[in-house]
C-alpha cells in the first residue's frame, strides 16, 4: 500500500545525521529530512541558475537518502562502502515496493544513477550533498561548536566538491563570518 512509502518518507524526520552526533555530541542534531530539504533547495536554485535538468536533480536529491528511513544514517567509519551500498539498495527496494510498477522502475533508475556517480546530474547531486553538509557545519561552528571537531567535514567536502561554481560557493561558506 502506498501509505507505507509515505510513512517511510515521514520517518526521515526521526533519523538523525549520525556524523553530527558522533563528532559534536549534539543533543538535537539535524535530521535526514532537514538535510534533504535544504539540499533540495540548494539543488533547485543552482540547477535553475545553470539550466541543468532540475526535475531529475530534485528527484535524485529527494530519493538519495530515502533508504536511511529503514536502516538509519551510517558514517563512513561505521560501515565499509560496499556493505553500506548493499544495505541501502535492499532498503530502497523494500521502501518503493508498494509503489506502482512504473514508478518503481523510474525511481530505481534514478537511485542507481545516483549510486553509480556516472551521469553529470549524479555528480552534481553528490556535490550538493557535500555543500549542504558544509553549510550545516558552518551553522554548528557559529553556534559555538569547535572548528577542530568540524575539520574533517570541511576537508572531505573540499576534496569532493570539484565543480568550479560549487567550489566558489564552498569558499563563500567557509569564509562567512
Amino acid at each position: 500500500m502506498i501509505l507505507n512509502f509515505f510513512k517511510n518518507v515521514a520517518n526521515l524526520k526521526n533519523v538523525v545525521r549520525q556524523g553530527w552526533v558522533d563528532k559534536l555530541s549534539i543533543d538535537d542534531p539535524e535530521s535526514v529530512a532537514d538535510h534533504s530539504y535544504s539540499m533540495a533547495l540548494i539543488g533547485m536554485v543552482i540547477s535553475d541558475m545553470n539550466n541543468y535538468n532540475s526535475e531529475k536533480i530534485l528527484k535524485m536529491i529527494l530519493l538519495h537518502d530515502l533508504a536511511e528511513s529503514e536502516i538509519g544514517d551510517f558514517t563512513p567509519n561505521q560501515l565499509d562502502k560496499e556493505k553500506k551500498k548493499q544495505l541501502e539498495n535492499n532498503a530502497f527496494t523494500k521502501i518503493i515496493q508498494d509503489l506502482p510498477d512504473n514508478l518503481q522502475i523510474k525511481y530505481s533508475e534514478i537511485w542507481n544513477e545516483y549510486q553509480e556517480h556516472i551521469s553529470p546530474e549524479s555528480k552534481l547531486v553528490h556535490q550538493f550533498d557535500r555543500l549542504e553538509m558544509i553549510l550545516q557545519a558552518k551553522i554548528y561552528q557559529k553556534a559555538g561548536h569547535p572548528k577542530e571537531k568540524l575539520q574533517s567535514f570541511f576537508e572531505s567536502a573540499e576534496k569532493d566538491i570539484v565543480d568550479k561554481r560549487l567550489k566558489e560557493l564552498f569558499m563563500q561558506i567557509i569564509d562567512d563570518k
